[in-house]
């Protein structure tokens, strides 16, 4: 008879930890392991009002720390607790007062904040956190902490595990090419350059180790505060057992109570920031390829753009437009006055943003490869030698942007492109870091790292070196221009990560399942911190067939990055700017994914995708507004619309963006019809008002240019008219389409200057409305707030739904006699300060 064999989580480095004891490990291994595990209670005492630290028999200590009443830190040490900057958590984050009580019996410490109650059972630490009555259980921990060191690697293994109940489902991580509940899988955290990753592939460019749990209602998040290669094991083993381990540092933790999800995303944003505003251009349409070139491609690109009509505010420039790979150069043969380029295509509207790479080119006639050098700013080995290797230049050399005066240095390039030559904004690239060499991809562990202070290896610093890099790039452009608002895009990052950059998902593949994969990617990693997300629209990889492109672009319209990128097929020799360059470089145009390169009737759908996201901008930009101020995650995921719903939680292709809009894009070839689950609540037809009360699946037919799109019963979507830029227009008449429903519906409408900092003085105006509905009336209430003096007039107020045919409007109380009927919607005029609009039947 076979005998049954016990199936090993992926990804662990320890797999006999995962069913062995501390003590049978020991035994068997004694000459290899030294397993420490925290043991019976001595003592605890109140070290300050926000912490209390407990001493065990062992050499192992715990401190519990109280930030706020329902986000609690949790840390094990050996002797002493590690005293060095944290790269993740806001810098003017920390505890606040909060009041809580200590208690204890023979068998357990407890301590009561005003939501939770933690119990600590001193014979082994185990650790537990309950509702402040103690009659439900948070979470668990199955087994007390342990930590594992080897004779030849020293401590390599921290680690905790949770109970967890069969009905529990797990979100976050940041970006995992997984299903949306990563229950049933192990997962690696380590920044790597994943080029035409897979579905499943693990791990990819970023490391976020925050994830929520969900089980009888009640949502909790745990976020591992913990820079080194780090997993998480979420039941692969079917055990009901969540583990979670590092290769070194501390085992430190925040648990953060909801109950609910988005109470619980706030609190991880609270720890971790959120960015601020981007310049309202940011949320425009980009175009990208690698590479656009020569100059008079660029211009070509330009003027296509306009003379179809299709909206665009950002054209990119990769690797090509510089100096032989030189960061912060220009070739002039492609590109002899960019300054005067880019400004000529301003003119028409556009933003110009270029990528920068950390790999800078070992050449003693650079400037930038002089400078690192005399200061020694670059990497170095263990031993002394410079950390060299290949990227795009085969020999390399990168900055420690763990150092604060590298940063500052770092920042201070960007003065040329960013002030001289007129540039828009920056895009961080093969910052994992990215080595071109076989196997690993990346530096070696022995590379050397200041660590701002605090001198160490590459190990503890791999997954937050992207994170600085952008940082630098972010305090430089802060610095260069004050009164403008910087944007960067970076491809690898940590926690925290937000307050400097946007991110993308990388280099994806023009497939259907990347597609889907792009959904799923960008809900994830939006409820992780990074709500300014996006994907390279159409597949970076490969031609996607017209189909895809646009139904990519549908689902982009939704994404606060809406940018085309692809390899497209790089021109060989064609230096010269003129008609014959431009000649050349047409002739790999359908390798390419602009708008128009697959003709009508696919560039009419394109263009009305793009146009689709012009006017929903105002919605969009209160959404990432509230995301700025609240934490509040721009995309999410179906369940933080009702957690309580067990089909809400496991459905991964719709999602809401903002409070209001259910989203249901097309992600299959060839559909005809399409399936939808709208949860509890009234929703809305988003295009013509008709009414679907879920929860309840809806099957509607679909057409090539449109997807289906869901509003709540009661909301305001506020729209823009269709410009070519976002600052073509000056915008006297906000389109408002205001949805009849059943509840009363709080809505937004957030505006300021789209650039610099006067909103933070009060130079902004947003519009707060409430709707309440009879079986005859509907009514919208105005408040407004903020100084900003803009264009804005008036409203034109499109009724969607309503059950019955106006006859009488009133606006401030005073009786109005037009209404007018435009399709699917009765259309009034209203002044932009309205207090109160009334129609009744």
């Amino acid at each position: 008879m076979a005998r049954k064999t016990k199936k090993r989580a992926p990804f662990d480095p320890a797999p006999h930890l995962v069913a062995d004891t501390a003590t049978e490990t020991s035994q068997r291994y004694p000459d290899v392991f030294q397993v420490k595990q925290i043991n019976k209670v001595i003592k605890y005492q109140k070290i300050d009002d926000n912490t209390l630290e407990i001493t065990t028999e062992g050499e192992i200590k715990l401190r519990i720390e109280l930030w706020t009443d329902t986000t609690w830190r949790v840390r094990y040490a050996v002797e002493k607790f590690a005293n060095q900057p944290s790269y993740a958590l806001h810098p003017d984050r920390n505890p606040k007062s909060v009041d809580f009580t200590v208690k204890e019996d023979k068998q357990q410490i407890f301590i009561i904040s005003a939501s939770i109650s933690c119990r600590i059972q001193k014979k082994d630490c185990r650790i537990s956190f309950h509702t402040k009555d103690g009659k439900k259980t948070i979470l668990e921990e199955q087994e007390s902490y342990l930590q594992r060191a080897t004779i030849l690697d020293g401590t390599d293994h921290l680690r905790v595990s949770f109970k967890t109940a069969k009905e529990e489902v797990f979100y976050g991580l940041g970006d995992k090419s997984w299903s949306l509940d990563l229950r049933g899988r192990s997962f690696d955290n380590w920044n790597s350059d994943a080029f035409g990753y897979h579905k499943e592939k693990d791990p990819l460019y970023r490391t976020v180790p925050f994830y929520y749990g969900l089980q009888n209602d009640q949502a909790y998040g745990i976020f591992l505060h913990n820079t080194w290669r780090t997993h998480f094991d979420f039941d692969s083993q079917k055990d009901e057992t969540v583990r979670m381990w590092a290769e070194g540092g501390e085992m430190d933790y925040f648990f953060c109570y909801g109950p609910e999800l988005n109470q619980v995303a706030q609190s991880y944003h609270q720890l971790t920031g959120t960015p601020e505003l981007p310049p309202l251009w940011a949320l425009g349409f980009h175009q990208c390829r690698w590479s656009y070139y020569p100059e008079a491609r660029v211009r070509k690109l330009a003027d296509t753009f306009r003379e179809l009509q299709i909206p665009c505010d950002a054209i990119y420039l990769d690797i090509d437009y510089m100096d032989g790979y030189r960061c912060f150069t220009w070739n002039q043969d492609y590109f002899p006055k960019p300054g005067e380029m880019i400004r000529d295509i301003a003119e028409q509207g556009f933003q110009t943003v270029v990528m920068i790479d950390p790999g800078i080119r070992v050449d003693k006639d650079y400037h930038v490869y002089q400078q690192g050098v005399e200061k020694d700013y670059f990497c170095r080995r263990a031993n002394g030698e410079l950390m060299r290797g290949p990227v795009w230049p085969a020999d390399c050399v990168w900055p420690d942007y763990t150092r604060a005066d590298v940063r500052k240095w770092w920042g201070e390039l960007y003065r040329e492109l960013y002030e001289d030559n007129s540039i828009s904004g920056f895009w961080n690239d093969m910052n994992e870091p990215a080595v071109f060499k076989v196997n690993s991809l990346t530096f070696p562990d022995h590379v050397m790292h200041d660590n701002d202070g605090h001198p160490s290896d590459h190990k503890p610093v791999h997954n937050i070196y992207g994170q600085q890099m952008s940082r630098g790039t972010y305090d430089g452009l802060k610095s260069i221009k004050p009164e403008k608002r910087p944007f960067v895009l970076t491809r690898a990052s940590f926690s925290g990560g937000q307050r400097y950059a946007a991110v993308w998902t990388g280099d994806n593949v023009a497939s259907w399942e990347h597609l889907e994969l792009a959904n799923r990617q960008c809900q994830r990693l939006s409820i992780s911190g990074f709500s300014l997300v996006g994907t390279d629209i159409g597949g970076f990889v490969n031609q996607p067939s017209p189909e895809l492109l646009i139904r990519w672009l549908q689902l982009g319209i939704f994404h606060p990055v809406f940018r085309v990128h692809s390899m497209g097929n790089n021109i060989d020799g064609a230096a010269e700017a003129d008609a014959d360059a431009i000649k050349a470089s047409e002739a790999t145009l359908r390798l390419d994914q602009e708008p128009w390169v697959f003709g009508e009737p696919y560039t009419s759908q394109a263009r009305k995708a793009i146009e689709f996201r012009y006017r929903l901008l105002p919605y969009l930009y209160t959404s990432v507004y509230q995301n700025v101020q609240q934490g509040t995650p721009v995309l999410r995921s179906l369940a933080f619309e009702d957690q309580t719903d067990k089909k809400a939680q496991k459905r991964e292709n719709e999602f809401m963006l903002g409070d209001h809009l259910l989203v249901s894009p097309v992600v299959k070839p060839g559909v005809k019809s399409h399936n939808t689950y709208l949860p509890s609540g009234d929703w809305v037809n988003y295009y013509n008002g008709n009414h679907y009360v879920g929860p309840r699946n809806h099957r509607q037919s679909v057409k090539e240019d449109t997807i289906p799109l869901y509003v709540r019963g009661g909301a305001i979507i506020p729209n823009y008219p269709v410009q070519q830029y976002v600052y073509e227009l000056n915008i006297e008449t906000v389109e408002l389409r205001a949805y009849y429903g059943k509840d009363n519906v709080e809505s937004s409408f957030y505006q300021d200057a789209g650039e610099g900092y006067e909103h933070e003085k009060g130079q902004y105006r947003h519009h707060k409305y409430t709707t309440s509905s009879g079986k005859n009336s509907f009514l919208i209430e105005q408040k407004i707030e903020g100084k900003y003096e803009g264009d804005l007039s008036a409203f034109e107020i499109k009724l969607f739904g309503l059950p019955f045919e106006p006859q009488q409007l009133f606006i401030d109380g005073v009786a109005i006699q037009v209404i007018d009927k435009e399709g699917d919607a009765y259309v009034i005029v209203a002044p932009s300060d309205f207090k109160t609009v009334e129609v009744s039947g």
